[in-house]
């Protein structure tokens, strides 16, 4: 039997694997990914990445930070964590319920779907500007 950490381990490989210079998934990576996550996980991110509903934000010193749009509300996204239980996080009720508390999933569809948009490059990319930051602040703590 294998743990489930092994099995995070596994998919890690799996999804870095993926050529960074395609767009396209081949069918030997959607083989693989199969056979570690279940079909309608994968289905619901490459749904979330077609729809363009990944976006990257970059700060003017370098942050990233991901969103991921979803029917209900926009979830942050954490991916490559330093060396912890998990690998990503995101601020989805599945992926804590299924996750975190159950250990019945390895990631969410959001984490998914931005651990592949990275790869294939395709993830929706804006500058978050200082005025921006500045504005959002502000406002936060007025």
């Amino acid at each position: 039997m294998t743990l489930p950490s092994e099995l995070l381990r596994l998919a890690d490989i799996v999804i870095d694997s993926l050529d960074c210079d395609s767009q396209y998934l081949t069918e030997d990576f959607l083989h693989k990914l199969h056979e570690i996550l279940p079909d309608t996980l994968i289905l619901a991110a490459l749904d979330l990445i077609d729809q363009r509903k990944v976006t990257e934000s970059t700060t003017p010193w370098g942050f990233v930070e991901y969103e991921v749009m979803g029917s209900n509300a926009t979830r942050n996204v954490y991916i490559a964590l330093p060396k912890t239980l998990v690998s990503s996080y995101c601020t989805c009720p599945a992926f804590n319920y299924a996750v975190l508390e159950t250990g019945q999933s390895l990631m969410c569809k959001h984490v998914l779907a931005v651990r592949l948009a990275v790869r294939l490059n395709m993830c929706v990319k804006q500058e978050i500007s200082l005025d921006y930051l500045t504005t959002s602040v502000t406002q936060h703590y007025s």
